[in-house]
């Protein structure tokens, strides 16, 4: 009787000790923090998929600013000096046009006097003429000499308005705003007319020049909105101009497009994604939700009761943020994008939203 009574007391003993330590478990589990994640859904969207084409940001103003009379440089706009439309960017010495036009100018005012007295002179004639006085060859003389005159006067008028016109061609201004990039003459340097001096870049007005083949052309026109990428940085572009003549070697069309707001210097070097197919409808999710690993690509979804599963995808097309995933993942499913890397299945996670600290 001693016995049983013991293992009884023995057995009472192990149940509570156990009790309390399953007690102590759960409640050291329930101080344990939950991770906090940030979440999206996932959405159907149409994509189409894409070529990355190289592309080129470039100037739609790029000018090379050429002499148009000959002459010896006295001064160029240093490299990289911003100039505003019709500011100075080249000087040449004006000193021998500018004394030929003065003398141009006092053949012109010769030519004038020399018109007053023939037409002054044409007067008197006339009077004459009209009491029998004077000879009437003599008064179409007058008349001739006057029209001769006038000629010449309109013609060293219009040879002034040349000179005038050289002198002023003796700077050369800037077309548009821009700024310095080369300069091919520099002070001192003859320039014959006709020879480039100085190459000018509007850095302002800028757009993307890229060369697609002849099958993507059906998939993209003017005004179509295309993806752009340089380096880590997205872009949606507008399609502005597509140059319908292919080169003859490369069988590539020119296409100039719109960057939009993004602060890409001229040279930088960017993809563009042009369609290669008409778009579906794909099931889509952030870039920040996969979580790249040897083994594959995965991704978390939160259930109902806010635990972590991990499911395995493929992806697909991307467009913009947003790439497609082949999987075990549907519309509106939440999907870890940030907070994932360390993620176990099955953890518990806690939700934060925009404004929350982790």
């Amino acid at each position: 009787m001693t016995k049983v009574l013991t293992s009884a007391l023995v057995l009472v003993a192990m149940i509570v000790t156990s009790t309390m330590v399953i007690s102590a478990a759960d409640k050291n589990n329930s101080s344990i923090p939950l991770s906090p994640v940030r979440v999206a859904l996932a959405v159907e969207q149409m994509m189409s998929p894409v070529a990355w084409l190289p592309g080129t940001v470039i100037s739609r103003n790029d000018a090379r600013l050429a002499a148009e009379v000959s002459g010896r440089i006295t001064w160029v706009a240093e490299i990289g000096t911003n100039i505003k439309k019709g500011e100075p960017v080249v000087r040449m010495d004006d000193t021998l046009i500018r004394q030929e036009s003065i003398e141009q100018d006092a053949v012109v005012e010769r030519e004038k006097a020399r018109l007053v007295f023939a037409q002054r002179e044409m007067k008197r004639l006339k009077k004459l003429a009209s009491k029998s006085n004077a000879a009437q060859s003599r008064l179409d003389e007058a008349e001739a000499e006057s029209h001769v005159t006038q000629s010449n006067l309109r013609a060293a008028e219009a040879r002034a308005k040349q000179m005038r016109d050289r002198l002023q061609r003796m700077v050369i201004l800037a077309p548009f705003d821009s700024v310095v990039t080369e300069r091919f003459l520099t002070n001192g340097e003859w320039a014959d007319s006709g020879k480039t001096v100085v190459r000018v870049v509007d850095t302002q007005q800028l757009e993307v020049q890229a060369r697609v083949p002849g099958s993507n052309l059906e998939f993209v026109a003017e005004g179509s909105e295309v993806e752009l990428r340089s380096f880590n940085t997205f872009a949606k572009g507008i399609v502005r101009a597509i140059v319908p003549v292919g080169d003859d070697r490369s069988r590539l069309y020119e296409m100039r497009i719109d960057p939009g707001e993004v602060n890409w210097p001229a040279g930088t070097t960017v993809r563009v994604a042009v369609p290669v197919s008409n778009e579906r409808l794909v099931t889509a999710v952030p870039r920040d939700a996969l979580v790249l690993r040897r083994s594959g690509i995965t991704l978390f979804r939160i259930r109902t009761d806010n635990t972590a599963e991990r499911l395995m995808v493929i992806t697909g097309i991307a467009s913009g943020d947003l790439i497609e995933v082949k999987g075990d993942v549907k519309t509106g499913d939440r999907v870890v994008i940030r907070g994932g890397e360390r993620l176990k299945q099955g953890e518990k996670v806690r939700i934060i939203t925009s404004g929350q600290e982790e």
